[in-house]
């Protein structure tokens, strides 16, 4: 026998289903819950939400032994031990475990979001991001680390933090069996190897393993320098160049020769400081293949050959190759003598001339002739001594010849 519904003319199996099914019209709840008065249409879904006050759990996977109070929540659970996926995406065939999962793996293609936040209006396609989201205005931080007290507001980043206590390091590189805490260093990682450079700079084409790279580098179009110095108030367009910067003002030299013991404030000068010690100079000239150990050096080396000065004075717009040597010129127009003898207090322009004075002191003389042995203090003193033993005779009297 058929029973039909007389208000959308619906086939169902039984006289109690009809029942149940003409109250999604009228609306009718005739069973309600003693312990917080929700109410509902059909009996069978009074009796399941009755298990979240009681917590009876009478669903138990026979793989695992986990319990569920409902038994479409087993049904989903045992897929996780059987791999079973029935719930394919329609646009890229993509299978899930879960029709919520699929529903909202949808979204990826649609574009939809629609979980609102009340307090800044943006949206997401998950209700659990808007969750995760709402913290940012609460500050709520439910998850704590029970080793040192930190905070979090997902459960994720508690997990990744965790692992810089136990040291775990569960994703490993298939190609050189590098491992990570975290599985986007991993992904970062791997574009080592494929050489994948997947953010674009929209200014100038540049492209970066890294969103973060791109982020710092689009800083060099925007000039913006959104780390300030709390001593000096001078900003900087990476964290890391006004950690190395404050280092001016604490002192600090973290980085230490492991040969000499002289301490340095920054990585790049230790690794220079180096080849003093090694003699490597890995930089080298392509027009006269001189090689120096700095890739500073190197550049300023290469204007002796194109006869570049790029650095002018604003006094009188003479060039110079070098910053320093401009700083030094400078000081012709403003008549500064910084460098100042601590033996006699009388002040030079340069540092070199100050070191040069000195010997008048110290009675230092560490320029040798190599033929008699004579020693100078002062090389332009050693070059005017050797033409007694050279005869040269450079400057030329033009009125006589």
């Amino acid at each position: 026998m058929i029973f039909k519904c007389a208000v959308c003319n619906r086939n169902q199996r039984s006289q109690s289903v009809l029942l149940n099914h003409m109250r999604t019209h009228t609306g009718e709840k005739p069973y309600e819950c003693t312990k917080c008065n929700k109410k509902f249409t059909r009996s069978s879904d009074l009796r399941r939400h009755h298990r979240t006050h009681t917590g009876e759990r009478p669903f138990e996977c026979t793989v695992c032994n986990k319990k569920f109070s409902l038994a479409g929540n087993l049904r989903t659970h045992l897929r996780t031990h059987t791999g079973e996926k029935p719930f394919e995406c329609t646009l890229c065939n993509k299978k899930f475990s879960m029709t919520g999962h699929l529903r909202t793996h949808l979204r990826t293609h649609t574009g939809e979001k629609p979980f609102e936040c009340t307090v800044c209006n943006k949206k997401f396609p998950r209700a659990g991001t808007l969750r995760t989201h709402l913290r940012i205005h609460t500050g709520e931080k439910p998850f704590e680390c029970t080793e040192c007290n930190k905070k979090f507001t997902q459960s994720s980043e508690l997990a990744t933090h965790l692992r810089t206590h136990t040291e775990e390091r569960p994703f490993e590189c298939t190609v050189c069996n590098k491992k990570f805490s975290q599985a986007g260093s991993l992904r970062t990682h791997l574009r080592t190897h494929t050489g994948e450079k997947p953010f674009e700079c929209t200014e100038c084409n540049k492209k970066f393993t890294q969103s973060s790279d791109l982020r710092t580098h689009l800083r060099t179009h925007t000039g913006e320098k959104p780390f300030e110095c709390t001593v000096c108030n001078k900003k900087f367009p990476r964290a890391e160049h006004l950690r190395s910067h404050l280092r001016t003002h604490t002192g600090e030299k973290p980085f230490e020769c492991t040969v000499c013991n002289k301490k340095f404030s920054l990585t790049g000068n230790l690794r220079t400081h180096l080849r003093t010690h090694t003699g490597e100079k890995p930089f080298e000239c392509t027009v006269c293949n001189k090689k120096f150990p700095r890739a500073g050096t190197l550049r300023t080396h290469l204007r002796t050959h194109t006869e570049e000065r790029p650095f002018e004075c604003t006094v009188c717009n003479k060039k110079f190759p070098r910053a320093g040597t401009l700083r030094t010129h400078l000081r012709t127009h403003t008549e500064e003598r910084p460098f100042e003898c601590t033996e006699c207090n009388k002040k030079f322009t340069q540092s070199s001339d100050l070191r040069s004075h000195l010997r008048s002191h110290t009675g230092e003389k560490p320029f040798e002739c190599t033929v008699c042995n004579k020693k100078f203090s002062l090389t332009g003193n050693l070059r005017t001594h050797l033409r007694t033993h050279t005869g040269e005779k450079p400057f030329e009297f033009t009125e006589c010849n």
